[in-house]
């Protein structure tokens, strides 16, 4: 039953640790890097993640995206929502208790709801949910909608020497703005001004291909009106983001750190045009230096990390992690500093003590990956082969295998398709938000995972793309590509339509 086959990966054998042997010291060969894996296994490993495959035909189990933790469920608006496949019974009832916080609504304090209070002062959503529906990806407001799923960053230039050793040593990433702080958020609770309303313009412009067609593509400018407490800073920088979709995060967590370093070449050592870097950022839990793995600019190593921020962030919640009463409210905000808050002692140490950051974690690592569609067809095999021949794959990495180490067992040791290397790429003057954080510039962005990427639609209600989701349809993103996606871009555009529309077809599959 134990052959040195493909099989083994798929099934999730692997995962149960049927192969579990301690690595040798010294050890050499494929893959030296994987402390994880006996010599044996790394071999094994290197012949499933070749990148000279057969592009003629679907590759074994490459229908599974997420190993035996994809999700094999009907294909309906809730497709991002369903648990790994793989989980005990005890963990799905963790997953059920972690989706209800995630959906929980706060609300402001003081609360005859004692466990639900706590909301703000200023948020920019009252749950998770608010912004990943149906945990998806969000979208930039509609003409009249409040912005809810899509909010600014902010930050300014380091003024004091101790500042700037801060951004440049990464104890910091950026410098908040003095009164509004690190994100402008448009809600308040009764009583209180918000910040303000975010105003979306967009312009239309059109991109002609190498046939003739012309597609319209639209840049968008941001304004903060009705400003709640005072003028901002005249050096401001802003950043939009809209939330990203949910699905396979702690499978990005389980992707051993040697294969993202492996990966890095920020010299262009091997002249190929693709200049990836790894985004150093703080471990919170540690205060050493990490891998950032999450966020539009890999600017946290954590799917816990990422909740606690954005518990503090958009809803105003303290937890453990970031135990912020007041969120996102400054110093200079005084009539938000005065306001109850839901602390209270009885029920832990923050507004949200564990076990509810560690429930919701739970649920945040847990999201499946739906099964890939069509992956026989011949249509999506062409476009597969276009994606390659274009260069795509050299950001956008298929496949990995997780660590052994991964510290949930369902995540061990799976055959994944994320489509991603983690790495940041600059991606030129059109997608820069001319706003550094930490390591990244402002033309840098980690390279998103494309697994989901064709369900966008059928759970949204409606397709952006990007990291302020000004693109409407895959094509407009990748004409959006610039820096080191330009030549790839350029090949594109140079397409015929046959092949432009087999490569959209292929995306459509993940």
């Amino acid at each position: 039953m134990l052959k040195k086959s493909l099989p083994i990966l798929a099934s999730g054998l692997f995962a149960l640790g049927l192969f579990s042997v301690p690595t040798l010291a010294g050890d050499a060969g494929p893959l030296a890097h994987r402390d994880d894996l006996i010599p044996k296994d790394r071999a094994r490993v290197a012949r499933v993640l070749k990148s000279d495959v057969d592009l003629e035909k679907a590759e074994p189990f490459e229908r599974m995206s997420a190993g035996a933790a994809t999700s094999q469920k009907h294909i309906n608006a809730n497709a991002f929502s369903h648990p790994s496949q793989n989980l005990s019974f005890e963990e799905q009832q963790d997953f059920a208790v972690g989706n209800g916080l995630f959906r929980k609504l706060w609300v402001s304090s003081p609360s005859s709801t004692q466990a639900s209070d706590g909301l703000g002062p200023l948020f920019n959503a009252r749950s998770c949910q608010g912004c990943h529906l149906k945990d998806g990806r969000g979208h930039p407001p509609r003409e009249g909608e409040d912005a809810v799923a899509l909010f600014l960053r902010l930050s300014v230039p380091p003024k004091t020497e101790e500042q700037r050793k801060a951004v440049e040593s990464g104890a910091v990433l950026s410098i908040p703005e003095p009164t509004y702080g690190g994100q402008f958020q448009t809600f308040a609770v009764p009583g209180l001004k918000s910040e303000g309303r975010l105003e979306v313009d967009y312009e239309e412009f059109g991109v002609t291909l190498g046939d003739g067609t012309v597609v319209s593509l639209r840049k968008p400018t941001y304004r903060m009106t009705d400003l709640g407490f005072g003028p901002m800073a005249d050096d401001v920088m802003t950043s939009p983001r809209v939330a990203p979709q949910m699905i396979g995060l702690g499978l990005i967590q389980a992707i051993h750190p040697g294969d993202i370093l492996a990966m890095a070449d920020p010299e262009d050592a091997d002249g190929d045009g693709i200049s990836g870097r790894i985004s150093w950022v703080p471990d919170p839990a540690t205060g050493e230096r990490t891998i950032g793995r999450y966020g539009w600019k890999a600017s946290t190593p954590s799917v816990r990390a990422q909740s606690a921020g954005a518990f503090a962030g958009d809803i105003g919640i303290s937890t453990p992690d970031v135990p912020l009463n007041y969120g996102d409210c400054t110093k200079a905000q005084t009539e938000c500093r005065v306001m109850p808050t839901g602390e209270q002692a009885h029920l832990g140490a923050s507004e949200a003590p564990d076990p509810v950051m560690r429930l919701v974690d739970f649920y945040s690592r847990n999201l499946a990956v739906p099964a890939r569609r069509d992956v026989d067809n011949v249509e999506v095999l062409a476009g597969k082969a276009v994606f390659h021949d274009l260069g795509c794959a050299s950001c956008h990495r298929p496949k990995y295998v997780t660590s052994r180490k991964a510290d949930i067992k369902a995540h061990r040791f799976q055959l994944i398709w994320p489509y991603t290397d983690i790495l940041l790429h600059d991606m030129g003057e059109g997608l820069s938000d001319n706003r550094p954080v930490g390591s990244a510039s402002g033309a840098e962005w980690r390279t998103p995972p494309l697994w989901g990427i064709g369900l966008t639609e059928t759970v949204s209600g409606q397709e952006s793309y990007l990291h302020d989701g000004r693109a409407r349809t895959l094509e407009e993103a990748i004409l959006w590509h610039g820096g080191e996606a330009e030549p790839a871009k350029n090949a594109y555009a140079s397409l015929e339509k046959k092949d432009r529309d087999v490569l959209v077809r292929f995306l459509k599959s993940l």
